[in-house]
């Protein structure tokens, strides 16, 4: 046919038939992809989660699984098929309407089928005949036909390779239909939330059980009872039948039956009629009798644990009161359960197939919200799953004799201790007891069970605001003010404040962690700067002493504070002392005060009066020293005291307290001096030699002066006579002694009566080894050890000398310890071998004449700590002293190592960072930081004269030498991950502090072998990270940079900053907090221009010429002192 040959009618059909079959089959296909792709939306927004706190929501939460890809490429199908005209959908649906109709209506007058037409049928015929005719030939000139098939959905490899991950691209579409066109939208991998549901569980299973502990505690502890009562009538001879009855039963016929005690009857009273000569009338008051007596023995029965007499059901009951206090201190507290339930619907949604998460905020939260949000849950799980394993783990005896205070505080919040109400309430009026009782503790916060005393002290402080408690020493001052603390915590207050001396800020930060949620920060000593900006932040209990507090008041923006505690009270008694003026100007800035003192202050009433003056300046207290009723009346509202007989109606045998306290500097002078000299002796003794400037010995004068006030004597007990005369020089009162070796035994027992005939607050010195062995000491009710014994047997034979039988009062035992050195090192090793000897003693009765099982020797003791506190301060070799004078330069463990480590310079103490926490005994390192230290104990340094002269002294320019570590280590990429973790660790044990740029050098210098860059890179960070996360190595981010390498790392024992050389770095390596102490030191408290600053430490670097970056660096280190 030729071009201009118009085609039959029937072709023109078939023609425009197949272009609407092409319509048909694009149109059906766009359509069918559009209606998955909705569907499949729809589906997954009907899985969302919502979040809500107060009925407003805070996060929208999806959960995705893997086999969601396939949900996911059709969305990305419908989202990628091709954009339509208006025009081209026009004529698409023209094609299957119109025009198909056309073709159906010229079908009729082809073929046969026109024979059978006749009038309009065949009119209509003939038209679409020409309007198909007409439309083919436009058809053929628009442009429609390719316009159609490039409509056609086409099948993209790209969509294939689609995975849940990819579900808010662009490319899939579902990202525009959630809330804010998915602006805020974030996906999350499942490590984020997958720990939601079980942390749910876990929380929720724990509230319910704590009362179903309780239950099975309180069972428990009434069996014990049922027993004890047994136990007595099984002694009750039926005498006492005959005794409750007044004679009205006979008991012959009783005894006759071999029926001798209560307990008898009671086995067989229900064939009692049985016996010989016991009628119904008689079995039936004797049975009576008998029932009374019981129950009588059972309601009075005093719920004693004894020791020495561990029966099955006191063990069951130590037990179940284990459990239940793990459930108590592991409740989650209101705050956390709150939002617990804001994720509740998110966790119902979670489950192990969840891989992602699409999180979409509200305008009320963030992403990182919803983060934080399922790591406070997590943390509060994680903390009732710690608490309820260490509740089944071991055995509970030990776990009683550990904390036997809480365990009494249990039972008596179980009712099995009763307390006198009217010894609780002190001299207190009717009316504030009734105001006190009324009042609810919160205790969210509170982790320790409180004696009811206890409770009743925290309730008086919060109900009357400003408060004195003077509670004897040993009662619990401490944790009444913790628990007053917490309600307020728990009702919305987020700083406090606790002001005492330095010697017991360490006592403070454990208590506060220990016995409640709070978080305690020491705003003391070199740290104090960063504690306070933490503090501000976060909220917590911040700790700071007399003396500090002028800086804190001076230099810090004091958050609003919802209660301030002084402890030791006393020192403030002067109101014309700066001290006193600047706690009393704190005081009178809070709304709530508790001052803490456990000297009665009754017998110094003008002292009082000035306590009482801060606190309440409108009572009127002119009561003088001969009416002490009259002033216990005027100060009531304002104070409250209970004695120990009066309160602990079970008096523990034995009250044992830790005194940890920092070292003064005198100390630390002198404890650094004998690590030099690497004499052991004198380093047991530094925290005691320096007079009233040691801050042992004001803690002594403390303890002393309490005891006193208390009507107490005192036996202070050292292993080293110097010490021993300095006490005696410094005490207050009557001192008697030294009781040495020197003195012959008649001598001391003359010594011992004099002591006890002499009157309260007598102090008697002893060495621990004369005067703890072979003597009567019960006059004595505080017992003071000056340092921790090298062999615990020492000391429990020194306590023995008063705990004892013949002691009538209960027996404080402290024990003075610095909490950094030789004393936290002592304690840490003799636990190890006090553990092995108590599971060595339950098993064998030979413990008590093998002392060797348990004791260790003085120079394994010596070898090992001058080791280790070589290390941490010096560096240097391990030589101690043996005995007094000589000294033998030894390893400090016989093993070996080659590495080669060149020493470390002492670096001074004005010159260090110390860490907030006290020093470990040993570093928690791998076995390949153990070697380490070995093999640095046993270098040889005879061959470096020069490292040698730097190890004894400092530069000219008071720097300590850079220790480059120079070990020659494998190819990484011929190392495994562990090895390689490894050396990561010896490199921060010889540089640390060190940030990551250095320790990425250093590696690189000292290993050799083929590898990329990025190869490199990526396994040495994996190294980094995985040491910091097992606790080897700790790091610090002060310019919050992310990676690893701007951080500083360095070992859980180290410093957190030296000033040192700059040796091979580059300042812009140098750990940042150096910078800054190195800026500090140049500058001198001075201000001082930029450029001066720049060009004294050009010049204490030995540097010619400071670089822009070094600039920037200083800029940056000086930035963060300006914002301590």
């Amino acid at each position: 046919m030729g071009s201009d040959e118009q085609p039959s009618t029937s072709a023109i059909g078939d023609e425009v038939r197949g272009w609407v079959d092409a319509a048909a089959a694009v149109t059906t296909a766009r359509h069918e992809i559009a209606s998955a792709a909705a569907t499949q939306s729809a589906a997954l927004l009907a899985r969302t989660a919502k979040a809500h706190r107060d009925n407003r929501y805070l996060w929208h939460v999806i959960p995705l699984r893997a086999e969601d890809q396939s949900l996911v490429q059709t969305m990305a199908r419908a989202s990628c098929v091709p954009a339509v005209h208006p025009d081209v959908q026009r004529e698409l649906d023209r094609l299957t309407t119109e025009v198909a109709a056309a073709t159906e209506d010229l079908r009729k007058v082809t073929g046969f089928g026109r024979l059978l037409l006749f009038g309009e049928t065949r009119n209509k015929a003939n038209q679409a005949a020409q309007f198909l005719a007409d439309y083919r030939r436009w058809f053929l000139t628009s442009g429609i036909a390719e316009a159609i098939a490039q409509a056609k959905p086409v099948d993209d490899p790209r969509i294939r390779a689609l995975t849940v991950r990819d579900v808010l691209t662009d490319s899939v579409g579902f990202k525009h239909q959630l809330p804010d066109h998915g602006q805020t939208a974030r996906l999350e991998d499942s490590k984020t939330f997958a720990i939601l549901p079980n942390a749910t569980a876990v929380i929720r299973r724990a509230a319910a059980q704590e009362s179903q502990l309780r239950k099975a505690a309180v069972d428990a502890g009434n069996i014990v009872r049922s027993k004890e009562a047994d136990r007595m009538l099984a002694d009750m001879s039926v005498e006492r039948l005959r005794e409750a009855t007044r004679d009205k039963i006979r008991i012959g016929a009783l005894t006759a039956n071999g029926i001798t005690t209560v307990l008898d009857v009671l086995a067989n009273e229900e064939i009692l009629e049985h016996f010989d000569g016991i009628g119904q009338t008689s079995a039936t008051r004797i049975r009576a009798a008998a029932r009374t007596l019981r129950q009588t023995t059972y309601d009075e029965m005093p719920m004693r644990i004894d020791i020495k007499n561990r029966t099955p059901e006191h063990t069951d009951f130590l037990r179940h009161l284990r459990a239940w206090d793990a459930a108590r201190r592991a409740t989650a507290s209101s705050a956390d359960m709150a939002i617990v339930e804001e994720l509740a619907p998110v966790a119902a949604v979670i489950d192990n197939t969840v891989t992602h998460a699409i999180v979409i905020p509200t305008a009320l939260s963030t992403v990182q919200d919803f983060r934080d949000a399922v790591q406070i849950v997590a943390r509060a799980a994680r903390g009732i799953a710690a608490a309820q394993d260490g509740a089944t783990v071991g055995d509970p005896w030990e776990d009683f004799l550990t904390r036997p205070s809480d365990y009494f505080a249990l039972l008596a919040e179980l009712g099995f201790i009763t307390e006198d109400d009217e010894k609780t309430h002190g001299d207190l009026p009717t009316e504030i007891v009734e105001a006190v009782r009324r009042f609810e503790l919160k205790g969210d916060y509170l982790t320790a069970s409180l004696r009811g005393y206890q409770s009743f002290a925290a309730r008086f402080a919060l109900v009357q605001r400003k408060v004195i408690i003077g509670d004897e020493m040993g009662l619990g001052k401490t944790v009444e003010a913790i628990a007053a603390i917490a309600h307020l915590r728990a009702k919305g207050e987020q700083n406090f404040l606790v002001v005492c001396p330095a010697a017991v800020v360490t006592n403070w930060v454990r208590e506060v962690n220990a016995k409640s949620k709070l978080s305690a920060h020491r705003l003391h000593g070199p740290d104090r700067q960063w504690a306070a900006r933490n503090w501000q932040r976060n909220g917590g209990v911040g700790v700071t002493t007399f003396e500090t507090l002028r800086w804190l008041i001076d230099e810090v923006s004091m958050p609003t504070l919802g209660c301030v505690v002084i402890d030791e009270a006393h020192y403030i008694k002067n109101p014309d002392a700066r001290r006193s003026k600047r706690t009393s100007h704190l005081i009178n800035r809070c709304e709530r005060a508790i001052l803490l003192t456990g000297t009665p202050l009754e017998n110094r009433l003008d002292e009082f009066r000035n306590l009482v003056g801060y606190l309440r300046p409108d009572l009127v207290l002119d009561a003088n020293e001969f009416a002490p009723k009259k002033f216990r009346r005027q100060v009531a509202p304002a104070y409250l005291r209970r004695n120990q007989e009066d309160v602990l109606t079970e008096l523990p045998d034995l009250v044992e307290v830790d005194e940890w306290v920092p070292m003064s500097p005198a100390d630390v002078s002198a404890y650094r001096a004998a690590v030099e000299q690497r004499n052991f002796m004198a380093m047991r003794q530094a925290g005691m030699r320096q007079g009233r400037n040691s801050t042992k010995m004001q803690r002594l004068i403390e303890i002393v002066e309490e005891a006193e006030d208390n009507g107490r004597r005192v036996v202070v007990f050292s292993h080293f006579l110097d010490v021993l005369n300095d006490v005696a020089r410094h005490m207050p009162g009557r001192v008697f002694g030294p009781l040495t070796g020197s003195v012959a035994a008649n001598q001391r027992q003359v010594l011992v009566d004099d002591f006890s005939a002499a009157q309260k607050g007598a102090v008697l010195v002893a060495q621990i080894v004369a005067g703890g062995v072979g003597l009567n000491i019960q006059a004595a009710s505080v017992v003071v050890i000056c340092e921790p014994q090298l062999k615990p047997t020492t000391e429990w034979q020194a306590i023995a000398r008063a705990h004892r039988m013949g002691q009538l009062e209960s027996v404080q035992v402290h024990r003075l310890l610095s909490d950094e050195g030789v004393d936290q090192r002592v304690r840490e090793i003799l636990a190890t071998k006090k553990s092995l000897f108590e599971s060595f003693a339950r098993e064998s009765d030979l413990a008590t004449s093998a002392p060797e099982a348990y004791d260790i020797t003085e120079a394994e003791l010596a070898r090992t700590i001058i080791a280790a506190e070589r290390e941490r301060l010096l560096g240097g070799p391990a030589q101690v002293a043996n005995g007094d004078n000589a000294r033998v330069t030894q390893p400090a463990v016989s093993t070996g190592s080659d590495i080669g480590v060149r020493p470390v310079t002492p670096t001074p103490a004005a010159h260090t960072v110390a860490n907030n926490q006290p020093k470990t005994a040993s570093s928690g390192l791998s076995k390949s930081a153990d070697q380490l230290s070995r093999s640095r104990a046993r270098s040889d340094f005879s061959s470096s004269s020069s490292a040698a002269s730097a190890h004894d002294s400092f530069d000219a320019d008071g720097l300590a030498p850079y220790p480059v570590f120079d070990d020659r280590l494998a190819p990484i990429s011929q190392t495994s991950p562990e090895q390689i973790m490894q050396n990561v660790v010896r490199i921060v044990a010889q540089e640390g502090p060190v940030t990551g740029w250095r320790v990425h050098q250093v590696y690189s210098a000292c290993s050799a072998g083929s590898h990329t860059h990025e190869e490199f890179s990526r396994s040495l960070n994996r190294a980094i990270s995985a040491a910091e996360k097992r606790g080897l190595i700790v790091s610090d981010n002060p310019l919050k940079r992310t990676g690893n390498k701007p951080r500083t790392f360095r070992l859980p024992t180290q410093s957190a900053a030296n000033v040192r050389q700059l040796g091979p770095r580059t300042l812009d390596i140098v750990p940042p907090n150096e910078v800054r102490l190195l800026c500090d030191q140049v500058v001198g408290g001075k201000p001082l221009p930029d450029e001066e600053i720049f060009a004294r430490i050009a010049r204490k670097l030995k540097l010619e010429a400071l670089s822009a970056v070094d600039r920037d660096a200083i800029v940056a280190a000086c930035r963060l002192t300006a914002n301590r």
